[in-house]
């Protein structure tokens, strides 16, 4: 068979280019980034009023089953969703609060809280998924169904204090600072909407060794300049939260990168609840299983479990049985435990993976019902949870981030 040897040619060329390029390349160093957004993002906008609506049905009936959705969109807000409760909340109006706290008050700016339009649409939950969670055991101990399918993740690493990876870590701080600046310290210039984005240069090891680069864009008023602007985040953001020894003659600093950011929010952007899931856990470090978490009560293991695998993970990981740690769990609809518990330590567990499986199926319950009593889910909560990371907050008090678990897993493993 004749082949045309031109056809090939292209496919040299470009192989020759590649290889050029790699040529240059450093193989001892790699980058990871990580992203944040502060609590005036549209997305995260929609996030809080799901949890603040979820918070109050919990606050009045702690068995609520409650997943709603939101949606901010140009001074308007859409609700909907699925609520069975014995308490009544007034979901217009706790929306408005959420909107109130955040910032968005100016009227005239495309969206407030007191003159958004607020649609709703929101029923019970459907009895075919109910039938699937209420479940009895018939020995007075209250078993749960999960009350979807899903394989959730939980991630920790011995980076960070809070055992989480260092450049997520440092871009949810810097979203976190941008807001304090705004709210506490009264920089009335600054808008709600804002974005941080760490870039963390690792060695061969594995170790991070320095920041690459840095971007902090923040909503702010016409009425400052851009020059003034990139002084001010730099002195008051960028400054207090980032540690010296991570900052090089190299490392790049992008405040703003377009030159403005007037128009932000629900205004300039549509916002949806679930759709900053990195942000909410890993920033690109660990897997994720897709399922967001915001709105949903702890029946729904797409949320649960995945704190429930943090737990276990950072637990590991402060036993000192591995420096990184993810774990796996993966749950049927109606399931009461899961149908399956998988640990990978990649590489760095100080006993084989499987064993610290076995030790970690001796010491936590994966049953649904029991993990919810364990982690205290039922608590109101979560609206602490939909802005700056459900992970690595040390200072929230959530159940999940505690080690008490780690002395025991040590004592077994050796």
């Amino acid at each position: 068979m004749y082949v045309d040897k031109r056809i090939f040619d292209p496919l040299i060329a470009v192989r020759k280019q590649v290889d050029g390029m790699m040529e240059g390349r450093d193989d001892r160093f790699y980058y990871v980034t990580s992203e944040s957004v502060t609590e005036g993002h549209p997305d995260k906008v929609c996030d809080q009023i799901s949890d603040g609506i979820l918070d109050a049905y919990l606050g009045k009936d702690p068995k609520s089953r409650v997943a709603i959705e939101a949606m901010a969109s140009a001074n308007t807000l859409m609700l909907a969703g699925e609520v069975t409760s014995s308490g009544h909340v007034d979901v217009v109006a706790k929306a408005r609060e959420i909107i109130r706290n955040i910032g968005y008050t100016e009227h005239g700016k495309g969206f407030d809280a007191d003159t958004c339009m607020i649609f709703t649409n929101i029923h019970n939950q459907s009895p075919d998924i109910s039938m699937g969670v209420t479940r009895s055991a018939g020995t007075g101990k209250e078993v749960l169904g999960g009350g979807d399918q899903g394989i959730m993740y939980g991630y920790a690493v011995n980076e960070t204090e809070s055992l989480m990876p260092l450049s997520c870590h440092l871009a949810n701080r810097l979203a976190e600072r941008l807001a304090y600046v705004r709210k506490v310290q009264k920089a009335d210039f600054l808008y709600p909407d804002g974005k941080t984005q760490v870039t963390m240069k690792y060695n061969e090891a594995g170790k991070p060794v320095c920041i690459h680069s840095i971007v902090v864009s923040t909503q702010h008023s016409e009425n400052i300049s851009h020059k003034l602007l990139e002084a001010f985040i730099r002195c008051t953001v960028i400054e207090p939260v980032i540690d010296p020894q991570w900052i090089t003659p190299k490392t790049r600093i992008h405040v703003n990168p377009t030159g403005r950011f007037v128009i932000g929010g629900p205004a300039g952007d549509t916002g949806v609840t679930g759709r900053k899931i990195m942000v909410d856990t890993y920033g690109t470090v660990g897997k994720h299983g897709g399922g967001a978490f915001s709105g949903k009560d702890p029946t729904k293991v797409d949320r649960s479990a995945a704190y429930m695998a943090r737990y276990v993970a950072k637990n590991i990981v402060a036993a000192e049985l591995a420096d990184r740690c993810e774990v796996a769990l993966a749950y049927v609809i109606g399931g009461i435990g899961p149908e399956a518990i998988t640990v990978n330590t990649f590489g760095t567990g100080r006993i084989p993976d499987s064993s610290i499986e076995e030790l970690v199926k001796s010491v936590f319950s994966f049953g649904v019902a029991d993990y919810i009593s364990e982690l205290n889910l039922r608590t109101p909560q979560f609206l602490k949870t939909a802005a700056y990371g459900h992970f690595g907050r040390d200072d929230q008090g959530f159940r999940w981030e505690e080690t008490d678990k780690a002395w025991l897993l040590k004592q077994l493993a050796f």
